[in-house]
């Protein structure tokens, strides 16, 4: 028996770590080894969609093309499912491959995906950069729109994910679902590129999600986290902008040791800094801001007729 690597069922969200050395993918059109600072490599996995468990467990699956992600939030949780403290302290500069992720999707019989909640991407954005060269989380999309009739909630932090407009519209033409998830975090680019430095910045992000909503695809803006707002009112008109009617808002969390090694010290004095307060005061400075700027949004919202304001993992629960 050959020696396999099985997958390690370890996230909070369900998601496969680990590959099957032996599979075969089918070959990519070009596979760069770096986009821009990110190391990028190829792996075989045993599968591409994994059963939803914990945060995500309203969903039937998670679907993740990639492991890593590029764009390297200091914050995310994922970076600390990998066992190799080297990859979690060198998170932002390395993604993996799931190069066997279409064959996989294929092998799934035609529409037995219909009706079923799947999350895109639990661990990862399905729009980092490597997407704009691999196509990967397009070719998947193709699948699905030509075989099956799946609940889609897409998240994501890139305007890339504008290119596949056409995508989910044929796949609701055909009967499916798709909602799609646009992270926005604060009105303040200093504590975006400190804290999010690989990242688009949030008006361009706002930008493509309105876009998507005037394409008539079903739209959310979860700001999770929050990192801080500077003008609650000018943010919530920027928002509310979009024509996007769903929000969700959770807090930034401190836990100590949830930061990639070398960004917890700056990150958290430029945050003080723009408090107005002294590092000892800051948390509850923090916490006092953001619960003024959720009830503002919230007030707002149910003023002018939108959804009431979503907040957690309630919040995330699958809108159809």
């Amino acid at each position: 028996m050959p020696n396999v690597k099985m997958p390690v069922q370890g996230s909070l969200f369900g998601d496969e770590v680990g590959f099957l050395p032996e599979d075969k993918p089918p070959s990519l059109t070009s596979q760069p080894d770096h986009i821009g600072p990110t190391a990028v490599t190829y792996a075989p996995f045993r599968d591409i969609l994994t059963r939803a468990t914990g945060f995500m467990d309203a969903y039937d699956y998670t679907l993740n093309p990639y492991s890593g992600c590029s764009f390297g939030c200091t914050y995310c949780y994922a970076a600390f499912f990998s066992r190799d403290i080297t990859k979690q302290e060198s998170w932002g500069y390395w993604v993996t491959v799931k190069e066997n992720a279409v064959a996989l999707l294929k092998k799934r019989k035609p529409g037995s995906l219909d009706g079923k909640r799947i999350y895109i991407s639990s661990v990862t954005d399905p729009y980092q950069p490597v997407e704009k060269h691999l196509e990967l989380t397009r070719q998947l999309l193709k699948v699905m729109a030509e075989h099956h009739k799946p609940k889609l909630v897409v998240q994501t932090r890139s305007p890339t994910v504008v290119r596949d407009i056409n995508l989910y519209r044929k796949i609701e033409e055909s009967g499916g679902r798709v909602q799609i998830n646009m992270t926005v975090t604060t009105d303040d680019e200093s504590i975006r590129s400190t804290f999010e430095p690989f990242c688009p910045s949030n008006p361009v992000r706002l930008e493509a999600i309105g876009e998507i909503q005037a394409a008539g695809l079903d739209t959310c803006i979860t700001m999770t986290p929050v990192l801080l707002v500077n003008d609650k009112h000018q943010f919530t008109e920027n928002l509310v902008a979009t024509g996007v009617k769903d929000f969700i808002a959770q807090p930034f969390h401190f836990r100590r040791g949830r930061f990639l090694a070398g960004t917890r010290e700056q990150a958290l004095d430029l945050m003080a800094e723009k408090l107005g307060c002294g590092r000892k005061d800051f948390v509850h400075e923090y916490e006092k801001r953001y619960r003024e700027f959720f009830l503002h949004l919230k007030k707002e919202l149910q003023d002018r007729g939108l959804p009431e304001l979503g907040e957690g993992k309630e919040g995330f629960r699958p809108p159809f």
